[in-house]
């Protein structure tokens, strides 16, 4: 019987922020946000999912060196995309869209897997996710909360986890030291 390959591909700017920040509804908290740990993480993926490779895919952005050595070390693979800083409202904030990377990498490595898991609750994968779910890849789509995610990925709901539902496996412990 052959192991099936399973990847892994992870929006992490929508997996971080989507477990991490609060969501508020009419103004009340109805999603307490929490901290990732990504070491976890990619532990979940292997046992759970037996994901063998785990593509993240991040903004680049000069001062986060020890952020990307310690998430490679961590077992993922990362691709990086070119960050923009944008003057917004008075704030400067840092973007990089990630989108394009991971679509075009998820095809570039279709040969080699099996199955895929996509990391993500963002609709702009809806085509990527219809393709792969036509020619049985997708394998599962983690998302990171229940609460706030693109309506447009609820037709692949059979195929849907939520990462909020494992906080207490996946939760970044306080006494451990933050990168």
């Amino acid at each position: 019987m052959k192991i099936e390959k399973v990847y892994a591909f992870i929006d992490s700017q929508n997996l971080n922020l989507g477990v991490k920040n609060d969501v508020k509804r009419r103004g009340k908290v109805i999603y307490k946000g929490w901290n990732l740990d990504f070491v976890r993480f990619r532990v979940y993926l292997k046992e759970k999912y037996r994901v063998s490779k785990a593509y993240l895919f991040i903004g680049m952005k000069p001062g986060n060196e020890r952020l990307y050595t310690y998430l490679q070390e961590a077992g993922y693979v990362l691709i990086f995309k070119p960050t923009l800083e944008i003057k917004r409202n008075g704030r400067i904030e840092t973007k990089g869209n990630v989108d394009a990377e991971l679509v075009l990498h998820s095809m570039i490595e279709y040969p080699n897997y099996d199955k895929v898991v996509i990391v993500s609750g963002d609709g702009d994968f809806h085509c990527l996710i219809e393709y792969l779910d036509k020619e049985n890849k997708l394998g599962r789509l983690l998302v990171p909360n229940k609460v706030s995610f693109s309506s447009l990925l609820w037709k692949f709901r059979k195929y849907i986890d939520f990462v909020s539902v494992q906080r207490k496996k996946l939760e970044l412990r306080s006494n451990k030291k933050g990168v």
